[in-house]
């Protein structure tokens, strides 16, 4: 399978007490499930923080001044709608005073209405016990590095 090189962007949500936002995805195509954090694909003449920004307002309609201007890449290679894509992802952090922020669905295309099917507050102890995988495999490795000072560094690796 060719691979389209997409380079995107995702923020790691946190609220009040520090539980990880995810989104759970469908794809119809190849009919898995996943967890992942809100993001996206980084548009011509987007610099990743601004499409980490317009992807979380777009998906969640939360606050995109939140997104701290500190990301880390992962290379990535999924396969999303019988596709295959690959190329770094930045990934951000956001910090929201709330607990568990409501989301408004507003902003997604058609089809990312009905593929998102629902969201999590997830506590980061839980992240690896979701009942879909989490993408990407190493989130905790990744808000680590973000937030060296966090609680989720001294999680056992799992």
């Amino acid at each position: 399978m060719e691979a389209i090189y997409r380079p995107a962007a995702r923020v790691i949500c946190l609220d009040a007490a520090r539980r990880v936002l995810m989104l759970r995805w469908h794809d119809p195509v190849d009919r898995v499930w996943l967890w992942e954090p809100p993001g996206g694909g980084i548009e011509p003449g987007e610099t990743p923080l601004v499409a980490a920004r317009r992807e979380l307002l777009e998906e969640t309609g939360l606050d995109p001044g939140a997104v701290l201007d500190r990301s880390v890449p992962v290379e990535r290679d999924v396969r999303w709608k019988g596709r295959r894509y690959v190329g770094p992802e930045h990934f951000f952090v956001a910090y929201f005073a709330a607990d568990r922020p409501s989301l408004t669905r507003t902003g997604l295309l058609p089809d990312e209405q009905v593929e998102l099917h629902s969201h999590a507050w997830v506590s980061w102890s839980d992240l690896t016990s979701l009942s879909d995988p989490v993408e990407p495999p190493q989130l905790l490795t990744v808000l680590c590095a973000l937030q060296p000072d966090g609680p989720w560094c001294e999680a056992p690796s799992g």
